[in-house]
């Protein structure tokens, strides 16, 4: 299935943002580099269209097709939604200005991605479910609604269940892994390899911002959304 969508609008973001999901196409095992994935599932709401549309927020750009299935759009929706609310929160703010200046621009790609670690490391505060139960179970929701992603999503969510990335999160040295890969897909000069040795010399301060954030962002993706 073949969607249309708008021209994106540029900006150092966007732009890191497609490196990013084109590093994502062709990685090999454990080097994948998600924007958040796992977070953006885990807060969706209980549906498995929604959370495959949650899931596009992060390969589509533009206005959203009239066509795609209602759910699908609500997730989609959701994703953006939560995006919004992740990057104006103070928490989230104060802990970009703990990178280094050369680092600083690519702190929101970094902290994306860290933030599903952390969501791991954390399960048992934010589900009753276990994480294993969720992965597997998501899993299955994106290998059977394959048909509602454009290509390149269905490229990157074979990838992400055949190396099963999102345990693989669990372990920092896989997020510096990811976060590296991103670096070298970037196709102008920058300092963003290494981000990983900032993030573990700032670990116990992000971890704690992180714990005062989510559950915020958890309580308004799940009672203060609307679509």
């Amino acid at each position: 299935m073949v969607w249309a969508w708008a021209s994106p609008s540029t900006s150092d973001r966007s732009a890191l943002h497609k490196e990013t999901l084109a590093a994502e196409a062709c990685s090999p095992p454990l080097l994948g580099a998600s924007l958040n994935h796992l977070a953006h599932l885990f807060l969706a709401p209980d549906s498995p269209k929604v959370r495959v549309g949650s899931l596009l927020g992060d390969f589509a750009r533009g206005i959203v097709p009239d066509e795609l299935p209602r759910e699908v759009r609500v997730g989609l929706q959701h994703h953006r939604a939560v995006d919004a609310f992740t990057d104006q929160h103070p928490q989230v703010i104060a802990s970009k200005r703990l990178f280094s200046p050369q680092r600083r621009r690519f702190s929101g790609v970094a902290l994306d991605i860290l933030y599903d670690h952390y969501l791991l490391r954390n399960w048992q505060r934010f589900s009753h479910v276990n994480s294993d139960t969720f992965i597997d179970q998501v899993y299955r929701e994106l290998d059977e609604n394959a048909s509602l992603m454009p290509e390149k999503m269905q490229k990157v969510t074979q990838q992400i269940v055949l190396h099963d990335w999102f345990r693989s999160y669990q372990d920092i040295d896989n997020i510096g892994y990811a976060l590296d890969r991103v670096a070298n897909r970037i196709r102008f000069r920058n300092a963003f390899s290494g981000i990983i040795e900032e993030i573990k010399a700032h670990d116990q301060e992000l971890e704690h911002r992180f714990l005062s954030f989510f559950p915020e962002l958890n309580h308004f993706a799940t009672k203060d959304f609307e679509c």
